[in-house]
Parts: C-alpha cells; sequence; structure tokens
C-alpha cells in the first residue's frame, strides 16, 4: 500500500479523501490556497503545504506547483477529489510521466470519455444506446441549424469538453437556436478553453439515472446500483437517492448492466459514473456521458451498497484487486443527499460566504451522515464552489429516509452565513418528492416558481 498520498482539493471532499486514507493506514498531505490556510483539510492532514494564491487558476488549478509539492513531501500517489483537476487527463499524463500515481483512470481513458463526443462515438462501438445527435464536434451556427432540422426539436447544446452545468442550452425552438449556441459556446470557451459543441435530441420529460461502478488493473469491473438525480437546477444537481423509484427490477438490470458494458469496453479502471437519461413513458434509456472520477453524491451509493468508494479508489490505484466481486454486492434500505450550500435561494442562489459563528450538524441514530469541512468560527472564502457540506441519511425503506432527512435538515443550524437548508428541506418536504414524481423537469418548473412567490 502506498506510504503517503497527495490530496490535490478542497473542502468536503478532501476531509472524506483524508479520512479513508488514515483508515487505511496510509499518510496525506494536503495543498492549500492563501485563503485557505485554516481549511480543515488542513488540519486534518499529517502534512501541508501551500501552492499558490486564493484564485484556483494560482492553486488549485496550478498542475507545476502540485507537481512539486508531491515531489517534495515524497508522495507517491494523488487523488484529485471532483472537480479542480479530476477529470484533465493532462494532468493525469503529467502524473504518469513522473511516476506519481493518479487515483482515477488513465490520461488515455479520461481522453477517450472525458470527451462528451468521443465518449458517444465509444458507446456506440460498445452497443450502449445513445440519444440521436451530431457525429462529431460543432463550431458554427451554420453547422447547428443544419443537424436540428435533421434530429428535430427540442434539442440540447453541448460542450463537449464541459461539465457541471457548464455550456449547456435547451433549444425548443429553431428561432432560439443561434443565440443559445453563441452563449453556450462562449460559456464553454471561457470555463474550459475549448468551445467546441455537440447537439442532441432531447428527450423530455426525463429522469437522470446513474451508475457507478468501479474497476480494476486485472479486469475485473462491477456496479454499485443506481443514483437517481433528476432533482436539479440549471443542470446542476441539487438532492440524490439510490435507488431510483422510477425503475423496476428489469429496467434496473438493463440500466447497470449497459453500464458495466460501458466500462468494460474502454478497460476502465478506478471509480466512475455512467449517466443516463431515461425516458418513463417508452422504458427506454440512452447514455448522456461519463464522470471519470469520484462523483459528489457517492455517499448514497456508499449506504446501500456497504462498499467505501473512495477506499476502493485507493486500493485500485495500488494495484490491488477490487475487494469485491459483483455477485457479493448487495443493496438494502434507501438512501438520500442533500448538499448544503453557502447561498441564498431566496436571491437567486446568491453565494453567500462569511464566517461561521455558531455551527450544529445534525446528529445520532444510526444512518445519518454529514461530510463536511465546516467548523465554528471558520470563514467561507468567496472564491470557491459554495458546497460547505452534504447531509446523506439512510433508512430501511424510502419513507423512514426521508423522514431522517427531514429530521436532520431541522436539526442542521448554521450561523453567520445564509444557507439553502431551508429550502432543501422544503424540497424533501414536498408532496411530489414525498411520492418520488418528479423529473428533470420538476425543480425549475414547477417547485421553484411557487418556492419563489413565498416571500
Amino acid at each position: 500500500m502506498f506510504n503517503k498520498i497527495l490530496i490535490a482539493n478542497r473542502g468536503e471532499i478532501a476531509v472524506r479523501i483524508i479520512r479513508a486514507a488514515r483508515e487505511l493506514g496510509v499518510g496525506t498531505v494536503a495543498i492549500y490556497s492563501t485563503a485557505d490556510r485554516d481549511a480543515l483539510h488542513v488540519h486534518l492532514a499529517d502534512e501541508a503545504i501551500c501552492v499558490g494564491p486564493a484564485r484556483s487558476t494560482e492553486s488549485y488549478l496550478n498542475m507545476n506547483n502540485i507537481l512539486s509539492a508531491a515531489v517534495a513531501t515524497g508522495a507517491q500517489a494523488i487523488h484529485p477529489g471532483f472537480g479542480f483537476l479530476s477529470e484533465n487527463s493532462k494532468f493525469a499524463r503529467l502524473c504518469e510521466e513522473m511516476n506519481i500515481k493518479f487515483i482515477g483512470p488513465s490520461a488515455k481513458v479520461m481522453d477517450m470519455m472525458g470527451d462528451k463526443i468521443n465518449a458517444r462515438a465509444e458507446m456506440i462501438k460498445a452497443g450502449v444506446p445513445v440519444t440521436p445527435g451530431s457525429e462529431g464536434e460543432v463550431h458554427t451556427t451554420d453547422e447547428a441549424v443544419k443537424i436540428a432540422e435533421e434530429i428535430g426539436y427540442p434539442i440540447m447544446l453541448k460542450a463537449s469538453a464541459g461539465g457541471g452545468g457548464k455550456g449547456i442550452r435547451k433549444v425548443n425552438i429553431v428561432e432560439e437556436l443561434v443565440p443559445a449556441f453563441e452563449a453556450a459556446q462562449a460559456e464553454a470557451q471561457a470555463a474550459f478553453g475549448n468551445g467546441a459543441m455537440f447537439i442532441e435530441r432531447m428527450i423530455f420529460p426525463a429522469r437522470h439515472i446513474e451508475v457507478q461502478i468501479l474497476g480494476d488493473s486485472q479486469g475485473n469491473v462491477i456496479h454499485l446500483g443506481e443514483r437517481d438525480c433528476s432533482l436539479q437546477r440549471n443542470n446542476q444537481k441539487v438532492l440524490e437517492e439510490s435507488p431510483s423509484v422510477a425503475i423496476g427490477h428489469t429496467l434496473r438490470n438493463e440500466i447497470t448492466a449497459a453500464a458495466v458494458k460501458a466500462a468494460q469496453h474502454v478497460s476502465y479502471e478506478n471509480a466512475g459514473t455512467i449517466e443516463f437519461l431515461l425516458d418513463e413513458s417508452s422504458g427506454k434509456f440512452y447514455f448522456m456521458e461519463m464522470n471519470t472520477r469520484v462523483q459528489v453524491e457517492h455517499p448514497v451509493t456508499e449506504f446501500v451498497s456497504g462498499v467505501d468508494i473512495v477506499k476502493e479508489q485507493i486500493r485500485v490505484a495500488n494495484g490491488n484487486e477490487l475487494s469485491v466481486k459483483q455477485e457479493d454486492v448487495t443493496f438494502s434500505g434507501h438512501a438520500i443527499e442533500c448538499r448544503i450550500n453557502a447561498e441564498n435561494p431566496k436571491f437567486n442562489f446568491a453565494p453567500s460566504p462569511g464566517k461561521i459563528t455558531n455551527l450544529f450538524l445534525p446528529s445520532g441514530g444510526v444512518g445519518l451522515r454529514v461530510d463536511s469541512a465546516m467548523y465554528s468560527g471558520y470563514s467561507i472564502p468567496p472564491y470557491y464552489d459554495s458546497m460547505i457540506a452534504k447531509v446523506i441519511v439512510h433508512g430501511e425503506n424510502r419513507f423512514e429516509a426521508l423522514m431522517k432527512m427531514q429530521r436532520a435538515l431541522l436539526e442542521f443550524d448554521v450561523e453567520g452565513v445564509i444557507t439553502n437548508v431551508d429550502f432543501q428541506l422544503e424540497l424533501i418536504s414536498d408532496p411530489h418528492v414525498v411520492a418520488g414524481d418528479y423529473d428533470t423537469s420538476f425543480l425549475g418548473n414547477v417547485f421553484l416558481p411557487e418556492y419563489q412567490k413565498e416571500d
């Protein structure tokens, strides 16, 4: 096993990785920006090293400084977490060249599956269903108009190198196409340095279903079931649960088998997620994309499967076989995760950085977990993502999980900054959500308009 790994991230995921490594007997190195000098992950790691100023491009995205920190501290591997450099194949390749293990898939596989156009082509080869769409990159509005006419409206414009909801636009009619394409392309260029787009027919209404997979260097690939991530705002997930109430036994077997087939086709190693859109009316599902990293919502899968995904990542990167085989994986109960952000839902979800003057996190009972890097007196910096915690619950059934989440959110108390805790409490208590009657349009088209009327 590794003696020491460096965590190239911050916040709750950095804390999560440090804890998993410590339980495996592995030493840890935290990196931090000058804005994160007092962050929890800095205090918890065995060593910590500053890699640059507050701006992420000069610190958490600074490949040279991060690799120099790994060399200086003798770290044998780098865990990228999610976001930042986690899906950057150049960084993974540099790690390989420097004989530092990147805890994730190879740069070759990241190139293949991280680019949405390449991934789509590979899934067609693998026999995994994909939505009708463009065959390659789309660079001009003239190309976009022609392709949209061929596949039919409504369509989705997506950045080829995108992620996190950036560079995505829905287009219902031809008149909306040109301004939407130009806006999405500009956003993609600014966010990823790549303005290449592609076009897909929009599956609507749809469920966003993703399957957690794990692979090792010996060729073993397993799945850990599915997550329903349909509650989204601006293409970003707000609440996730497992299993999905929209999927029965037969469809579950089909969609998880397709995910394993997809991962096997590219000889996938480490943790990854295959994302699908499910047309509930027809029961057909379509490959959307692959995330070649650990997901924000991985804890719900850990609860229902009993498998520690982060520990498996570290073991697999060390060359070990997966600790479980598919026949060993069993699923029990129901899990739900709510993302807690420092933001003001009543003011268009504006970020709310500041000093936490008092903090009480929910606790007590079996099946409750809070992943967070907060502590009383901590100042949330304004430079990074607004997510400050994740509340995850597990119950014997979905009703118990819903009630446990309501109880947890009622106990959650943060003073000094505005959070979306009350928003999440109203969402988890909404009759449609309680009934499992929602799709990807529900939050934006049904829940939010009513929620924003309240004040």
